[in-house]
């Protein structure tokens, strides 16, 4: 019966530990035959419920050039990993290649793979 314990106390650490963080954001992606490169250094989201989270932490839309700036500011490249759900109407994603534009920030837009 030990036996049997432990490989319960086991899985249940295993999976603990590989389970998703909360902090995580599922979004689904367009699809697109490109694929995005990791060489980002902000990211930023837009979910479906027209929210925007830089690097994971939510803020407003009055708030995001701001952070952008502050966090791109002593940057060799600046450049902005853009996750924009499927369904969100393309002014949100506008405003952040906007941003993006005014400060010569590069912008990556990420896709799912078709």
């Amino acid at each position: 019966m030990a036996s049997m314990t432990d490989i319960v106390f086991l899985l249940l650490i295993f999976f603990m530990l590989t389970a998703n963080s909360p902090n995580a954001l599922d979004l689904l992606l367009p699809k697109a035959k490109g694929k995005s490169t990791n060489t980002q250094q902000v990211s930023v989201s837009v979910k479906k419920d027209l929210t925007y989270y830089v690097d994971g932490a939510q803020l407003s839309a009055e708030d995001l050039e701001q952070t952008l700036v502050t966090k791109l500011a002593d940057q060799d490249k600046p450049t902005i990993l853009l996750r924009v759900e499927e369904s969100v109407p393309i002014e949100y994603a506008v405003m952040v290649m906007d941003v993006a534009n005014r400060y010569k920030f590069k912008v990556i837009l990420a896709v799912r793979p078709k």
